[in-house]
């Protein structure tokens, strides 16, 4: 029994197409034989099917197994015809075959590339996961590793980090993720050809994804500039990242050796005054000028939060204004105030006091007498008084006058 022509033509075509070689093809078509052999009757319980890639022959080997599996005897036993179902059967075992031979194609191709860069267009999004196609593989990009509020319609095409590869029964699974801080570095490799070939080095990078990212560079030519190299004339390189990245804000930081130099740079766009080092406690004070402070610190303390983590160090950020002291006015004042109550609380008893006896010498407990009413009616205007009221009026002070003396 032979091969068709035109089917070994077909395998051919499989190959080239797939990248699934013969070989893979006509092994699984010889287990499909076994398996259509095995069901048809007067058939041995064991055999092994040969087939020639170049001819296409197929021949079919009885064989007799010992208790311990060992083949005692074997015989050609190649039926004219297998049959329909044989036929069936087989189809179905290369089809099998195919997709697994195509899994670990796909497996071997990604095998050991954690931490590439990888382009794909989305298939699916869903809050769990969005769904990759890479072309000739499917990767899983989880809601954990994307980068928040960031908005995957399906269609667009994004860049992903590989971040692991796993072999499952159900074929490889391609783990990639957005939000990983070595995504931003192969982006920048991508645009900054002096990172490629050593020139530039990326000594450290922090990154809060979907807000602000910091990267500090390290030149090992003294002629190349890192931070200019990184950024590319008017910002063209690192621009390039930020698109890719929706808008996350990238800072190229000059590495330095000296620790203080390096959070000072680690800490821009603010200017630094100066930065004092514990070294024991990796810990940085830096003194910055008044009008500074919001800007070291950032938006929420983002901008020291990334210094902090670009540096290793504690960041303690603080302003040059020095520290109000407390004025001694105030407890003076105080003072003042418990003792000048009792003064005036004194004063204002004796004018009471005078208040008083003055008000009791004025009043006599007395009513007032004629010659009071006298002067008040000669307040009002004058008036004509008759000799009589004049002189009952001098008795009356005169008997008054006596009486007192008494």
């Amino acid at each position: 029994m032979k091969i068709d022509f035109q089917v070994m033509e077909a395998l051919e075509l499989l190959e080239r197409e797939r990248g699934v070689p013969v070989d893979t093809i006509l092994d699984a078509l010889a287990n499909a034989l076994v398996s259509a052999y095995k069901r048809s009757p007067g058939a041995a319980e064991e055999a092994r099917v040969t087939i020639d890639p170049d001819s296409g022959e197929i021949i079919v080997y009885a064989q007799e197994l010992d208790e311990d599996g060992n083949v005692t005897r074997e015989w050609e036993d190649t039926p004219d015809d297998f049959g329909r179902i044989a036929a069936q059967t087989a189809k179905q075992v290369i089809a099998q075959r195919l997709r697994e031979a195509k899994r670990e194609q796909v497996f071997d191709v990604y095998e050991g590339r954690e931490g590439d860069l990888v382009t794909g267009i989305v298939q699916q999004v869903d809050n769990r996961y969005a769904i990759l196609d890479l072309g000739d593989a499917e990767a899983l990009l989880p809601g954990s590793e994307r980068i928040p509020y960031e908005r995957l319609d399906r269609g667009n095409r994004v860049k992903a980090l590989i971040l692991e590869v796993r072999n499952e029964a159900k074929g490889p699974q391609i783990v990639v993720s957005r939000s990983h801080p070595d995504l931003v570095r192969r982006l920048l490799e991508l645009e900054v050809p002096e990172l490629v070939d050593g020139t530039i080095e990326i000594v450290g990078i922090a990154r809060e994804p979907g807000h602000r990212t910091k990267i500090a560079v390290l030149s090992h030519d003294p002629n190349v500039d890192p931070k200019g190299a990184c950024v590319g004339a008017r910002g063209s390189r690192v621009r390039q990242v930020v698109n890719e990245l929706r808008g996350e804000k990238v800072d190229v930081v000059q590495y330095r050796a000296d620790t203080a130099q390096f959070i000072a740079e680690a800490l821009g766009p603010a200017k630094v005054k100066e930065v004092r080092i514990d070294n024991e406690e990796m810990s940085a004070e830096v003194i910055v000028s008044e009008h500074q402070l919001s800007l070291a610190i950032g938006k929420e303390g983002q901008n020291a939060r990334l210094a902090a983590r670009l540096s290793g160090y504690r960041i303690d950020i603080q302003s040059d204004r020095p520290p109000v002291e407390e004025e001694e006015e105030p407890e003076a004042a105080e003072e003042a105030s418990d003792e000048a109550p009792t003064e005036d609380a004194e004063a204002a008893e004796v004018e009471a006091a005078d208040s008083e006896e003055s008000g009791t010498a004025a009043d006599g407990g007395q009513e007032p007498d004629a010659g009071s009413d006298a002067e008040t009616e000669a307040d009002d205007g004058p008036e004509e008084v008759s000799a009589e009221e004049l002189l009952g009026a001098i008795g009356q002070e005169t008997a008054g006058s006596g009486d007192e003396e008494e």
